[in-house]
């Protein structure tokens, strides 16, 4: 008799704006290390020249479930969404100081759009 399989979906990003999202059936009880095994089989066989560099980074990037990092360990349910996560390249704080800095103070905030002429903050 078959051993029962679950439905579960697979999403990665290898680039900003890229995200490729796969549907799978894996055995009932498997963790997200065996998710990402699978995943990774079933790719080799439908991409005909696929980079194993490109595969082999995918294993370095954090798991979450539905938006919650979870460990490679984690057993996965019907219908989770697993997802890999990048690591960031930039401090969200860095980032947004220097888009505040590039923008300046007079266009940004809560008095952005104030009367011309007009003190700051009112």
């Amino acid at each position: 008799m078959a051993e029962p399989t679950i439905q579960v979906t697979l999403c990665w990003s290898l680039g900003p704006r890229h995200v490729q999202e796969q549907s799978l059936h894996v055995p009932e009880g498997c963790n997200v290390k065996a998710v990402l095994d699978l995943a990774m089989a079933q790719w080799l066989q439908s991409q005909a020249s696929a980079d194993a560099t490109t595969l082999s980074s995918l294993q370095f990037q954090q798991p979450g479930i539905w938006g919650k990092k979870v460990s490679w360990t984690h057993s996965v349910k019907q219908g989770d969404r697993v997802e890999l996560y990048r690591p960031l390249k930039v401090d969200p704080k860095v980032a947004r100081r220097q888009r505040f800095k590039r923008q300046g103070k007079g266009r940004t905030g809560l008095f952005a759009n104030r009367k011309s002429g007009s003190a700051a903050g009112y």
